[in-house]
This record gives structure tokens, C-alpha cells and sequence, in this order.
């Protein structure tokens, strides 16, 4: 089921919100909770129902093996809880890629029957991965039953994200303030959800028509002309911008409709000055899981030994090459390939994971740099800024075409299109570049929904950057007043009108 569907809109969403605020508003926050479960487990068996009984299985198994780990936390235990989630996520996901390699590679010969990957899989694998590691050292502070299955299945973060952390959504369930229905988080919520199905439906999907059919080219191993390479990568990286950015906003707009709050996902990542900022942008609770229960471990144990063997502690601008290496580089390629593989099964995510990787060793290693000089980390000359925010986005550029192609060789033949190598010649509307630049000059220049709704709590623990249009136009800032109502009810409407009107198609990040 699509959020940007009739049957989720019209069917799902009004039966769902109408029980919550009968059971949660005569009392019955624990009915409630049991509801909103039920009804996610309904959500997610849409798509196939063949597949509720391993989300189920998966929460039961985690659900016990964290009990058992809070009380008494064994490294054997984890281990083998962790284990499990990651081998139930290589089988699906990563089996047929493996078998297709072997084959390629030594040609045995191998036939295998397609496996079907789940939906959401990598994301309540890491969840749950996140759930047993603080189990494990003492970090989780409740073990309930019903709150756990409607944090891991809640139908609004279920399907692509964000990566919740149980800490920040079972304090929430524990309050029973958060099940009471209000009027402000209601229409606060169908706001942010109308103005995220908007982008997903008039935005992004014409531009990934465009898209598409450039990137078919590359696929069936032609090089696009100059103008049609440059033309499929910039639309695809606009598309996957207001896909992602309409869905994080959908998303928290559902949940705030029941009064839970999910964490921001998304914070104007095209807006970065350099990669790292970037990557603090951009699907930002993938970045807090990486960071925190991969890169953060890796560098405390190498950390450790260099202790132990009585190596001094690095310090910023007096790191020796060799620190650098073992104790930034290492642990950052490392996990941005993580980040690759968990993107997809194919070389072209793994390249596009080791290509990050490297923009960010880069980048930690300039700014180490810098520090060694005595420089200011960055510079507050605009033009200074606006260079690094159109190099970044370049480099993001790039990435993309990795992250979009079919496999390697299409996103090569896209890239030396893109560097003018082509013997063809431009076979696409020349008028494309003019929406593209309308749409870049929007994203580079306008304020994000948390932004403009800053007067208001939408999203958990958000503290959005106040922009220009506050400061210089406060009334156009976001309030409950008519002619803002009437505004978002035309936008909405139109968007619902396009979204009924045509078959739905899914958001980029489902397929992960």
C-alpha cells in the first residue's frame, strides 16, 4: 500500500485515524497502541501478505532475545541475535547478487529462482540490530510487549524509513499524553502530508519520466549526448530529492496525526557546504545508525589498542598521516561501503558506498588540513560557500549516476556522456534545463517544510536553521490562518487530484 494511493487515502488511512481517536479518546491508550499495530500489520501485509508471518517472526525473535540480553547481557548472545538479523537480510537481499557473481566469475552454471525481497527488511533489520546492541550494554530503558511491535511495524516509518531509535519512540508510547487525539497535531499533520505528496506526485514523478528513458539509453550500452547525460543525471538527483523529501514528510506528517512525533530524515542536504555536512543532511537516522553502531565502535577499538600500546591520543591539526588513515579513512570507507551494500545488491551501490567514502576522506582530510594551518574550518566569504555548495553537489552529481544506473557499465557510459565523449547527438527536449534550474534555484534558495513550520513541533527534537523568509517576510511563515489554509488546501487538492487520477508509483526508497 502507497501513501500516495486512493486505497491508502480514501480506504486505509480515514478507517485507521477513526479507530485511534475512538479508542484513544474514550481512555484506551493501551487499545490504541494494540490498534495502531494491527492496522500496520494490515499496511505492510498489502503488499504481500506472505511475508507478515517473518515480520512477525523477526519482531518476536528480537523481542525475546532482547529480554534476555537485558537480563543478563552476554557478548555470545548478541552476537548471535545480530547474526541472525543480518543473515535473514543477506538471504533475501543478497543471495541471487552472490550466486549471479560466482557464476559470472567461473562460470559453474548456476541457475537460481528470483527471491522476492521483502518490504522494509533493511530497515527493521537495523532497528531491531540497534535494539539488541543496547539491550546488550544496559541502554534500553523498557521491554513492553505491544509498545515494542508498534515500534518496529508503525505503518507511517515502516516501509522507508526514517531509522527510528527505540529510545526516541518508546518514551513516547510511556506517555499516555501521546495518545490523546488533539485538533493542532491533526491539522498540523494532514499539512505536512499534503505539501510531502505534492512533491512526491507533481515533482518528482515527471522528472523521473524524463529520467528514465536516459538512463535506458546508457543501459543498452550507448553513451547519451552531452546534453541528454547531463539532463538524465540532474533530473534523477532532483527526482530522488523531492521523492525522498515528499515521502520523510508524508511520513512524519501520518505520524503526527496520532501524535507521535518521528525524527527529521531530511534537512536541505543540497544546501551542504561539503560532504560531511551532506551525509548530516541526508537521510540523517542512516547516518545516526552508521555512525553510531559502526564507525563510532571501529574507531573506539582502534582507538583502544593504540592506548594499550601506548601511543599518544591525536589532536586536531597534529594528526600524522598514518593516524589518518588508521583512525578516519579506515573506519569512514569502511562504513559508507556498508552504507552502498545496504542500499542495493549490485557493484554499481558498492561504487556508489566507496565512491562517498572517499569525497568524505577527502573532506575530513582538508579540514585536518586546514586546522594544521591555523585556517578557519569554513570560510564566511559568500562566494567561498557558494562554491563548495555547487562542488559538493557535483560530486553528489556523480554519486547518483552510480545509485541510478542499472549496473557499473550503464553508469559509466553515463558519466563519460556527461564528460562529452558521446558520438551521438541530443535526442531529448532541449527545454528540460530551464525546469531543472527553476527547480535548483527552489532547492538551493527556498526554506524546508521544518523551516517554514518553525513556529510549530512537527518532527522530534527538529531545531530547523531559521531561513530568510522568516526575517524578511514573517507573514509568509507558516500559521493556522485562512489564507494559509486556503493555500494548502489548493496545493493539496491538486496533488490528490493527479495522485487519483493515475496509477500510483512507488517511492525510490521502497526498493531498499
Amino acid at each position: 500500500m502507497l501513501f500516495n494511493s486512493l486505497v491508502f487515502i480514501a480506504g486505509f488511512l480515514p478507517v485507521v485515524l477513526l479507530g485511534f481517536i475512538l479508542l484513544a479518546g474514550n481512555g484506551k491508550q493501551r487499545m490504541a497502541a494494540i490498534w495502531l499495530t494491527l492496522a500496520s500489520l494490515v499496511f505492510y501485509g498489502w503488499w504481500n501478505p506472505a511475508y507478515v508471518p517473518l515480520l512477525i517472526g523477526s519482531i518476536l525473535f528480537n523481542y525475546l532475545v532482547g529480554g534476555q540480553l537485558l537480563r543478563r547481557p552476554s557478548r555470545t548472545v548478541l552476537v548471535l541475535g545480530v547474526a541472525t538479523n543480518v543473515a535473514l537480510l543477506g538471504y533475501y537481499k543478497y543471495t541471487g547478487f552472490l550466486f549471479g557473481t560466482l557464476d559470472e566469475l567461473f562460470t559453474m552454471g548456476w541457475s537460481l529462482e528470483p527471491i522476492i525481497l521483502p518490504l522494509a527488511i533493511s530497515f527493521f533489520t537495523f532497528q531491531q540490530i540497534a535494539y539488541l546492541v543496547d539491550a546488550h550494554d544496559g541502554e534500553v530503558t523498557e521491554h513492553d510487549f505491544v509498545h515494542y511491535c508498534l515500534f518496529i511495524s508503525f505503518f507511517p516509518q515502516l516501509i522507508a524509513g526514517p531509522i527510528t531509535h527505540h529510545g526516541e519512540m518508546l518514551r513516547q508510547f510511556r506517555d499516555d499524553a501521546t495518545f490523546r487525539p488533539r485538533l493542532d497535531n491533526l491539522s498540523l499533520g494532514i499539512t505536512v502530508f499534503l505539501l510531502g505528496l505534492f512533491k512526491k506526485v507533481i515533482i518528482a514523478d515527471p522528472l523521473g519520466e524524463k529520467a528514465s528513458p536516459i538512463f535506458a539509453v546508457a543501459a543498452d550500452g550507448a553513451v547519451p549526448a552531452l546534453y541528454d547525460a547531463w539532463t538524465g543525471a540532474l533530473t534523477y538527483t532532483l527526482q530522488i530529492y523531492f521523492d525522498f523529501s515528499g515521502y520523510s514528510d508524508m511520513a512524519i506528517g501520518l505520524a503526527l496525526m496520532f501524535g507521535i512525533r518521528l525524527p527529521v530524515n531530511f534537512n536541505s542536504p543540497f544546501k551542504a557546504h561539503n560532504v560531511i555536512d551532506y551525509w548530516s543532511r541526508w537521510h540523517m537516522t542512516l547516518t545516526r545508525f552508521l555512525t553510531a553502531y559502526i564507525y563510532n565502535p571501529i574507531v573506539m577499538r582502534i582507538t583502544r589498542a593504540r592506548m594499550a600500546a601506548g601511543k599518544p591520543l591525536p589532536r586536531r591539526g597534529r594528526m600524522s598521516l598514518g593516524t589518518f588513515v588508521v583512525l578516519v579513512a579506515y573506519p569512514t570507507v569502511f562504513t559508507m561501503f556498508i552504507s552502498g551494500v545496504w542500499h542495493g545488491a549490485g557493484w554499481q551501490f558498492v561504487v556508489f558506498g566507496l565512491l562517498h567514502g572517499c569525497y568524505l576522506v577527502v573532506a575530513h582530510g582538508f579540514r585536518a588540513w586546514k586546522a594544521r594551518q591555523g585556517w578557519a574550518l569554513d570560510s564566511t566569504n559568500p562566494l567561498h560557500h557558494a562554491a563548495a555548495v555547487l562542488l559538493t553537489f557535483l560530486c553528489v552529481v556523480v554519486a547518483m549516476v552510480f545509485f541510478r544506473a542499472a549496473d557499473v557499465s550503464a553508469a559509466m557510459a553515463m558519466l563519460y556522456g556527461m564528460a562529452g565523449l558521446s558520438q551521438l547527438s541530443t535526442d531529448f527536449d532541449k527545454s528540460d534545463f530551464l525546469t531543472i534550474a527553476i527547480l535548483l534555484g527552489f532547492v538551493w534558495s527556498m526554506p524546508n517544510i521544518q523551516q517554514w513550520m518553525a513556529r510549530f513541533r512537527t518532527a522530534l527534537d527538529a531545531r530547523p536553521q531559521e531561513g530568510w523568509l522568516p526575517q524578511w517576510l514573517p507573514f509568509a511563515s507558516w500559521s493556522p490562518t485562512p489564507v494559509i489554509g486556503l493555500a494548502i488546501g489548493m496545493l493539496g487538492f491538486f496533488a490528490l487530484a493527479v495522485a487519483f487520477s493515475v496509477a500510483p508509483t512507488e517511492f525510490l526508497y521502497f526498493q531498499f
